[in-house]
C-alpha cells in the first residue's frame, strides 16, 4: 500500500516511477476518478521511455472527444511493476492515474483523517 498526499485543492496524489530498460523516473501522478483508463500522459512526457506503441483510441473527456496514441507503458507502483495501456495525447497537464487502477488496489480517501492510500 502507498500513502498519497492531498493537494491545496483537494486533488488525490501519488508517487509511481516510469520505468524502461534503462530508467526509473519517480514522479507525482494525480488520481484522476472522472478517466477510466489506466493512465495518461503528455505527449512530451513519453520522450525517452522507449514504450512501444500499440495504437489509437477516441476517447471522451471534459473538452470533448480526443484521439489518444496508446503505447504499452511500465510504471512501478508500490513496489510493483505494471504493465499497462497508456493514453498519450496534448494537453494533459498531469501524469493521470485513472480508475482501472480500482480493479486491481484498493483506493481509502479520509479527509477528515488526512489518510490517503492506494494498494
Amino acid at each position: 500500500m502507498i500513502e498519497g498526499y492531498f493537494g491545496e485543492n483537494g486533488q488525490l496524489f501519488f508517487e509511481i516511477e516510469l520505468v524502461n530498460d534503462s530508467l526509473n523516473l519517480p514522479i507525482d501522478a494525480l488520481f484522476d476518478t472522472g478517466f477510466a483508463g489506466f493512465m495518461a500522459i503528455n505527449t512530451q512526457d513519453l520522450d525517452g521511455l522507449e514504450w512501444v506503441y500499440s495504437g489509437e483510441e477516441m476517447l471522451r473527456t471534459a473538452k470533448g472527444e480526443s484521439k489518444f496514441q496508446i503505447y504499452l507503458g511500465q510504471v512501478i507502483l508500490d513496489g510493483k511493476q505494471y504493465q499497462i495501456p497508456v493514453n498519450v495525447g496534448k494537453g494533459i497537464n498531469e501524469v493521470l492515474l485513472g480508475s482501472e487502477w480500482l480493479k486491481l488496489l484498493r483506493l481509502v480517501v479520509d479527509f477528515p483523517e488526512g489518510i490517503l492510500t492506494l494498494g
